[in-house]
């Protein structure tokens, strides 16, 4: 196992257990398996496991499993505060306290706030007090390191990572995300900040291994050097040496075992230019049934009415090489899970945006197509919902 530095200099392993899709029986935690799959990654030099709170049975079922084989002192435990449910300082408290008894422990590793979407909601949890609870649970040992995750665009997450001082922060990062979501803009920023990266949804959740199109497939098959699909995105990651962890939900020992040993020894600044020239390719291929041209630049923000341009078209495009569900989902977390939406429906035709594409996309005709497609009644919903959940 490899290992990298937090910033503090601890080591953390450049695999990560994600805890958020354990194994399954009868619709329960499969206990017995999940227990055999995490000490085998424990064994295998594992030491960061992700967790959350709203992650059904995920912080119990782990609780238990490190109880059980005295193995809590083995490993970092990162669980994350679900901010959107918080109404006051006193549920922080609540929240926090039921997760220790959860974890059957008496402190968390790192702790993040989970999915903060922009810098209005961390100033609402501000003046909720949360620096205050922050500092007095570091200083008595409770939570040991605070950051948080996020989904959305770059530029967000740039103001979000200098509006406190952060010990670490969790982002989704892949070579098909490498332009959109924080992206290397977002990677690069916090990394100069001295902030470690962890990454999430590494696969896109499972997209970059299930249901490639054929010419993805050939491209792999066809390339000199065998690799299976998932070790080449894990390799991809590893190879930035701005990435600390990437996490991976791994519910089965096959998989377990080969993202072992492709972290046992993956090296930063190994991959060659052909190995790129390979990812770009499989990258075009799965981009083929794109509706939008749009390469992530940024050259057209900031928009005047606030439209997150490269979030909505990444969205969008997302609709078409995945499906609807995907790219709704998408749509939410990068417009609509934030105080004042960056959705498409803001645009006012000015045009100012489409003076700096240069790729000359009709941006204003695509958006409405975007508006279109993506903020039906479901979409509509869930920002109301979300406003009156976060009291915005």
């Amino acid at each position: 196992m490899q290992y990298r530095k937090d910033k503090y200099g601890n080591p953390i392993s450049v695999l990560g257990y994600g805890c958020m899709r354990f194994s399954t029986k009868a619709g329960r935690i499969d206990l017995e398996k999940t227990e055999q799959e995490i000490m085998a990654a424990i064994d295998g030099g594992v030491n960061y496991f992700d967790t959350a709170y709203v992650y059904s049975g995920s912080e119990a079922a782990l609780g238990e499993i490190l109880k059980r084989n005295s193995a809590r002192d083995k490993i970092n435990i990162a669980t994350k505060l679900p901010h959107y449910l918080v109404k006051n300082a006193e549920s922080m408290e609540k929240y926090f306290q039921e997760q220790l008894k959860r974890l059957q422990t008496d402190h968390v590793d790192y702790y993040l706030m989970h999915m903060l979407t922009d810098v209005k909601t961390w100033e609402r949890l501000k003046a909720l007090g949360v620096q205050d609870w922050i500092e007095e649970k570091k200083k008595t040992g409770a939570i040991r390191q605070v950051g948080f995750s996020y989904h959305g665009n770059s530029d967000m997450f740039c103001q979000l990572v200098d509006a406190y001082d952060w010990d670490f922060c969790q982002i989704q990062y892949n070579y098909m995300d490498e332009h959109t979501q924080a992206g290397v803009t977002g990677l690069r920023h916090a990394a100069e900040k001295g902030l470690p990266v962890v990454i999430m949804e590494p696969l896109r959740g499972g997209k970059l291994v299930r249901n490639l199109p054929p010419e993805a497939v050939k491209a792999f098959t066809d390339y000199p050097v065998k690799r299976s699909p998932a070790e080449w995105a894990f390799r991809w990651l590893w190879n930035q040496k701005e990435v600390t962890c990437v996490l991976s939900g791994m519910n089965s020992m096959e998989m377990l075992t080969e993202n072992l040993r492709a972290a046992d020894d993956s090296r930063i600044g190994t991959l060659s230019d052909s190995d790129h020239a390979l990812l770009k390719q499989v990258s075009e291929a799965i981009n083929a049934k794109m509706k939008v041209g749009c390469t992530g630049c940024r050259y057209c923000m900031p928009c005047p009415q606030h439209v997150d341009i490269p979030g909505a078209f990444a969205a969008y495009n997302r609709v078409f090489t995945e499906n609807k569900l995907a790219g709704l989902r998408e749509y939410f977390m990068c417009t609509g899970l934030r105080k004042n939406s960056t959705g498409a429906g803001n645009c006012v035709q000015c045009g100012k945006c489409e003076t700096h594409c240069p790729q000359q996309i009709p941006i204003r005709k695509m958006l409405q197509d975007v508006k279109k497609e993506l903020e039906g009644p479901i979409y509509k919903v869930g920002v109301k919902a979300i406003k009156l959940v976060m009291k915005y």
